[in-house]
């Protein structure tokens, strides 16, 4: 971690005691339950997803080499000349790149109200070593069939695949590999043994909102 992070974990999770962590899969409700429970509760509302431009400007080559490849490719590169498993393994933001931004935000921030943070980019075994209190911390992993039906009910399907010169082929190749970043996300949280709930919109977003709450003990 940097700047004023340090090196001590324990002390940064001392200090961000009053951060609720709701991390997951793209498309899979995060920032609709984190706004949900942030005007329920009185908390801050912190979106990992809305500061992701400034925390690219704050990143160097040297500390984010993964983002300064993908900037510098263009579209096609990006989402079509690659597999699904190489934008897996790839994706800045999946790698980790990045997270300081989010710990020095946080720390910048004063510790009342509490926060909720969301965001894909809250890796279970990054987020993990920063939690004085286990039970703040929530992952939802949405299924594939959700996550198309959300972001297709979100007008953003095609945001990012239209874009390229095979709008169906990226929006495939982006699709598989959210499903395989989302499964990642659940065998990291099994090996960590933190929480994760499945979406799949058998439930309501009231009823998943409570879900979280009740995980978070509020």
């Amino acid at each position: 971690m940097s700047g004023a992070t340090g090196g001590d974990a324990a002390a940064v999770a001392e200090r961000l005691r009053h951060v609720y962590w709701l991390g997951g899969g793209s498309g899979g409700a995060k920032s609709t339950v984190a706004r949900h429970l942030a005007a329920r509760y009185g908390l801050r509302y912190y979106g990992t997803d809305d500061v992701m431009s400034d925390h690219a400007a704050r990143s160097t080559a040297a500390d984010s080499p993964r983002l300064a490849e993908f900037v510098a490719m263009d579209m096609d590169q990006r989402w079509l000349h690659r597999s699904p498993e190489v934008m897996l393994e790839t994706f800045h933001w999946f790698q980790g790149e990045g997270f300081d931004h989010i710990v020095d935000d946080l720390l910048a921030l004063p510790a009342a109200p509490g926060i909720v943070v969301e965001g894909f980019r809250l890796l279970p075994r990054l987020v993990a070593p920063l939690l004085a209190d286990r039970s703040k911390a929530v992952w939802l992993l949405p299924t594939p069939a959700f996550r198309e039906r959300a972001l297709d009910h979100r007008g953003g399907t095609w945001t990012i695949a239209g874009r390229t010169s095979d709008p169906r082929r990226a929006l495939d190749n982006l699709l598989t590999r959210d499903r395989m970043f989302t499964d990642r996300l659940a065998a990291e949280l099994r090996e960590l043994d933190l929480p994760g709930i499945t979406v799949d919109g058998s439930v309501t977003e009231q009823d998943l909102t409570d879900r979280v709450a009740a995980a978070f003990r509020l």
